[in-house]
């Protein structure tokens, strides 16, 4: 057996377990999680699904601003039948389909695939440094297994957080990353507006998150909401999903980001309530991606996007 269905049999079986794990967990507490379920009502799963919904748009906005900066802008209805489509290959393990399946629908619309896929990986990177900066009163938070307040030492991660989104030091990185690769350099450097516009957008993105969160946590936390919730659940939600990004072998961090989340709630609200958060919010992202994903794909189909345009001889520039 070669490497590659080595690796691949080793993320699948990871994901496997993974899932099997939070099953299990879900099954031998069900009585407290059933409980739970039905402190959530209607009215608050929907304001969180709307608040999911914003966020994932506020995602779709921050990619679209970055790619439009390297030379590609594009309309918003085009931009979202590009990005909703492939967002769902982040459901894949390994993580990283959603950029080829971007780059292979942009294509149509004569992007260059190149510029795609580096569009499509310094939005996972903002999201990365941004979800960190705004997770680390969660840090403090896991490591100390209680919410009150946060450790002053986590704030060392800022300035290194900060740093990597100077735009200078930035596109250094890049261009360093893209001859690593043996590819050829950015036809220009992203500029300082760009930086800035995406570092909001990214951060309004965590917000809403965790606004999501939040509505589903007070929900399940009972009369006497600890004085912390807030701050556990807005930044424990950033936290834990860009943590789950690290673990590539798993399809959007399955179980990971579920796990972690459940530790930082855990610290406010009690176990069965956080693990009960937990399930629902990925119950309701996953909803929300798909949605937004059969939104892209009619737009898609309808203008062609879809199409292999090298079968019609008008093959996309390189």
């Amino acid at each position: 057996m070669t490497r590659g269905p080595i690796v691949t049999a080793i993320r699948v079986a990871v994901a496997v377990l993974t899932l099997g794990a939070v099953v299990y967990a879900v099954v031998t507490n069900w009585a407290d999680v059933s409980v739970h379920l039905g402190q959530i009502s209607a009215g608050t799963f929907l304001l969180s699904t709307l608040a999911a919904l914003v966020g994932t748009w506020l995602t779709m906005l921050g990619w679209r601003v970055l790619l439009a900066d390297l030379g590609s802008p594009l309309h918003l209805a085009p931009a979202s039948g590009v990005y909703f489509v492939g967002m769902l290959g982040k459901y894949l393990p390994g993580s990283l389909w959603s950029v080829l399946v971007q780059a292979d629908i942009a294509s149509s619309l004569r992007v260059p695939r190149r510029r795609t896929a580096v569009a499509a990986l310094l939005a996972l990177g903002f999201s990365l440094l941004t979800g960190v900066a705004v997770g680390l009163p969660a840090a403090s938070y896991l490591i100390r297994r209680q919410a009150d307040g946060f450790d002053w030492w986590t704030l060392f991660a800022l300035p290194v957080v900060v740093v990597l989104l100077v735009p200078r030091i930035l596109n250094r990185l890049i261009g360093a990353a893209l001859r690593l690769l043996r590819r050829e350099p950015l036809e220009h450097d992203l500029s300082g507006r760009a930086v800035l516009s995406a570092v909001l957008l990214f951060g309004l993105v965590w917000a809403t998150f965790g606004l999501h969160t939040l509505l589903l946590a007070r929900a399940v936390a009972g009369p006497d909401v600890h004085p912390h919730l807030g701050v556990a659940t807005m930044t424990g939600y950033a936290l834990s999903v860009s943590l789950g990004m690290l673990t590539v072998i798993l399809p959007a961090g399955l179980g990971a980001r579920e796990g972690l989340l459940t530790l930082i709630l855990a610290t406010a609200i009690p176990l069965s309530a956080a693990g009960t958060v937990a399930i629902v919010s990925r119950f309701i992202v996953t909803i929300v991606d798909v949605a937004c994903a059969l939104f892209g794909w009619l737009y898609a189909r309808r203008h062609h996007l879809l199409v292999d345009r090298r079968a019609e001889g008008l093959a996309p520039r390189a």
